[in-house]
């Protein structure tokens, strides 16, 4: 339901037009619908005046809801995204006809914004000053801010680029306000201005020891990086994600944790996770997961004629506790699968998990089989995020619906 404020009325008898985009200092696009009469009237001192009205519309029931997922480089971010915008259905893809170095992902319902975008400072620049990505003075807070604003206010912006190809800040591309705006990256709940704008948060926290292997996987074998310059970039970032990037984790909504393994002892490889979705009590319009019984403590090992285990098995732990002062409820899994089909055991003792049928978590696990993680508690967690943040855009919607209606009987 669009909102809209009528400043003048002079006559009935009017055409209608509507104004050319006109672009903010802040690069957004406003519209406005102006009434013409088409007559004249003599006003009280005698003089002709043509009539006219403004009328400026929002979509008012409508805006749109906003969803951070704050992690570091090479710690999943992507896979997360595909496997968000998969739910909500379509396929994700770079805006068409546009910049073919462009970071945002469309889909039916879904805008993913990398905040790269909002880079102050290009690759040389940042060199010159000594300063990464991950430090504040590298980046626009004050734009993201009223990009972000706007968008969730349904209007149109004029986004950066950044191109991670050329190391350069390209020409800005229009970027139309969704139903769902996903911002992604390393400073979503950093400005606090910022984490106030966002329905939902989800922070990765991806250990050391993970995550270093997993920088070797993506950057030896993808980007043809030697050992000693992955180590090198890992130790050059650490200060600055320390102090920028890992705090912002006790802001968000839900956390998935990535440890090493404790089925094995003294396990070295990292082919084994441990995962754990922290998920903080008291959201609005967001309920956590448990197992069997809400509010207990859990330890589960589903191994046997239900589930094929091979070493060194499966085994899952529930039980609620405290983060950063905030009461959570914490779901893990240690282990991995061997077979996805069977995984609708696990799924049918989950509760909570918002699904729309029976087996809708397996079905989104099998339909991305080949997705990173899908073996493990990251694509598992991953997915029941997504269909949880579903739910959650679906009780928004609902309540900006019936609202004006509520209203209207009263």
């Amino acid at each position: 339901m669009a909102v809209c404020t009528l400043y003048t009325t002079r006559s009935l008898n009017s055409t209608c037009s509507i104004s050319t985009p006109t672009k903010t200092h802040l690069g957004f696009h406003q519209k406005q619908v102006v009434f013409y009469s088409t007559g004249k009237r003599t006003s009280k001192r005698g003089g002709n005046s043509s009539g006219q009205c403004v009328i400026t519309c929002s979509a008012g029931d409508s805006r749109t809801v906003v969803i951070g997922l704050a992690a570091d480089s090479g710690c999943g971010k992507s896979t997360f995204m595909r496997r968000l915008t998969s739910v909500f259905g379509g396929a994700a893809e770079p805006p068409k006809g546009g910049n073919p170095d462009s970071n945002t992902l469309i889909s039916d319902m879904t805008t993913v914004i990398c905040l790269d975008d909002y880079h102050s400072l290009d690759r040389t620049g940042r060199k010159e000053k000594g300063v990464t990505a991950l430090d504040p003075r590298a980046n626009n807070f004050d734009l993201m801010y009223e990009q972000v604003k706007a968008l969730k206010s349904s209007i149109a912006v004029e986004k950066p680029i950044y191109n991670h190809v050329s190391g350069l800040l390209d020409p800005p591309e229009l970027i139309k306000p969704p139903k769902i705006l996903v911002i992604e990256g390393l400073h979503p709940m950093f400005d606090e201005r910022v984490r106030d704008l966002l329905d939902f948060s989800i922070y990765l926290d991806i250990s050391n020891e993970v995550k270093f292997a997993w920088k070797i996987q993506r950057d030896m074998a993808e980007r043809g990086h030697s050992l000693e310059s992955i180590k090198a970039s890992i130790e050059a970032r650490k200060p600055d994600f320390d102090a920028y990037i890992d705090p912002q984790k006790q802001y968000a909504d839900a956390v998935i944790e990535v440890l090493p393994t404790q089925l094995i002892p003294d396990d070295n490889e990292g082919k084994v996770l441990r995962v754990r979705l922290i998920m903080k009590e008291g959201v609005k319009n967001f309920s956590p997961v448990y197992l069997f019984d809400e509010g207990s403590t859990i330890s589960w090992i589903p191994c046997g004629r239900k589930l094929t285990c091979s070493y060194p098995g499966i085994k899952f732990f529930y039980t609620p506790d405290t983060y950063f002062g905030h009461e959570v409820s914490i779901l893990e899994m240690d282990g991995q699968f061997d077979r996805l089909d069977e995984l609708i055991y696990v799924e049918s003792h989950l509760s909570n998990i918002s699904t729309k049928f029976y087996g809708e978590v397996t079905q989104q696990m099998l339909k991305h089989a080949d997705f990173p993680g899908s073996n493990n508690g990251t694509g598992l967690f991953q997915t029941i995020i997504g269909l949880k943040i579903r739910d959650l855009y679906e009780q928004i919607t609902v309540s900006k619906t019936t609202a004006p209606l509520e209203a209207a009987k009263a």
